[in-house]
């Protein structure tokens, strides 16, 4: 079997990121809980994905403080899987992955899923991203800089 390739120590915080979730399981596994699954047997149906990808997929979102395990709601047993604070703040992630999807992945009247505000049942505006002053930007309006040190400031 071929070593995954760590990123772990890399100084991108897109390859740090992409190193904490793994691959498409994880985010598929992180949307689902997103979506209400919390148990094993739920994102094995909703995913199709055998019990052992499955289970690693679910420990590695575990070990990088994704996902955690709790008793189960109705008192059995069981473990459910849900997502910590860390994992949570994935939700604009999944948002820009579903809308860039809906917008590029789909032929005219194709079918697909649509996330709805609850409140009113309207679909999202899309995500922006904007600037400290409020202004949309963007990539020919920003640069990456570099940072070093352990105070961040090279």
């Amino acid at each position: 079997m071929v070593a995954r390739t760590r990123f772990d120590a890399e100084p991108c915080p897109v390859a740090r990121s992409i190193d904490a979730i793994g691959d498409w399981w994880s985010l598929l596994i992180v949307r689902d809980a997103f979506d209400g699954s919390r148990r094993f047997g739920q994102f094995q149906r909703s995913l199709g994905i055998a019990k052992n990808i499955l289970t690693s997929r679910l420990r590695t979102l575990e070990q990088t403080g994704v996902m955690t395990t709790v008793p189960a709601a109705d008192g059995s047993r069981y473990q459910e899987y849900v997502l910590t604070e860390k994992g949570r703040a994935l939700f604009p992630v999944i948002v820009a992955l579903r809308q860039w999807g809906e917008a590029h992945c789909f032929g005219p009247g194709e079918e697909h899923s649509r996330l709805l505000d609850r409140r009113n049942g309207h679909p999202l505006s899309p995500l922006e991203i904007r600037s400290s002053d409020g202004r949309p930007v963007g990539p020919d309006e920003t640069l990456v800089e570099k940072l070093g040190g352990a105070d961040g400031t090279g």
